[in-house]
């Protein structure tokens, strides 16, 4: 099937009507406008340095509903016990360097191109793009970043200097995000780290209908920022996720 290219349109094919490995459209730029179009879409960009654009909508799609989160016992004691504090937003051009920059065992140089670093540098100035933190002191040693519209967030990527740095940010992210009222975090493709953690996948035409719902609400979690209160990580003892035996 030939691929769809992409005009000045900040628009978007039907995503139903991508390729079998979930590509939709080549082409087109990184501004906000378009960005924002293809998540509120359930379409995200993935390309390496040197390709055009690539807009992508896999079926299956991996995703975590907040309700669901899974925290593995020896995690559970370990967010208890940690020294590190969580921020919101404090860093996120620091974030997204890092993501693309420490190096992951497989793996040999990264999708985030210097021109995806600017462009959700613009995104997160916009209010759509966030970051997640984890601090030792004032030195940061893991994080996440992703997109937020709706009721919905878009998890991007995630990095670690300490151990389970990255694991602290997630779990603290999906119990934020749910207390605001967030219903679906897309984690994108299938991640045996991500299931472990709850996150499961579901077909293509499920995802595009839940989306399609969730980001005409307000984004719940504008004054996010506000939340920092560098604390320490604490297990808390209300949520309903399940716990390891």
């Amino acid at each position: 099937m030939p691929h769809h290219v992409l005009g000045d349109a900040a628009s978007f094919p039907d995503p139903r009507d991508a390729d079998l490995e979930g590509l939709v459209a080549v082409g087109g730029d990184l501004s906000v406008e378009r960005l924002k179009a293809a998540y509120a879409a359930g379409i995200f960009p993935w390309f390496s340095e040197g390709d055009p654009i690539l807009w992508w909508c896999p079926d299956p799609r991996m995703v975590l509903f907040p309700e669901e989160l899974h925290v593995p016992r020896s995690l559970a004691r370990t967010i208890r016990r940690s020294p590190l504090s969580i921020r919101w937003n404090t860093a996120f051009e620091a974030v997204v360097e890092a993501c693309a920059s420490v190096p992951r065992p497989g793996q040999e140089g990264t999708w985030i191109t210097n021109a995806m670093r600017a462009a959700y540098q613009d995104f997160h100035r916009a209010g759509y793009a966030m970051s997640v933190e984890a601090w030792e002191g004032d030195t940061l040693v893991g994080g996440l970043y992703g997109v937020s519209i709706g009721r919905c967030f878009f998890g991007e990527s995630m990095f670690a200097r300490r151990p389970d740095a990255s694991k602290l940010c997630l779990v603290a992210l999906v119990r934020r995000l749910g207390e605001l009222g967030v219903e679906l975090i897309d984690c994108q493709m299938h991640t045996e780290h991500l299931a472990r953690f709850g996150a499961r996948d579901i077909d293509r035409a499920h995802f595009l209908h839940r989306v399609a719902t969730l980001v005409v609400e307000a984004s719940p979690i504008a004054g996010l920022q506000e939340m920092n209160e560098g604390a320490a990580l604490e297990e808390r003892g209300s949520h309903r996720e399940k716990e390891a035996s």
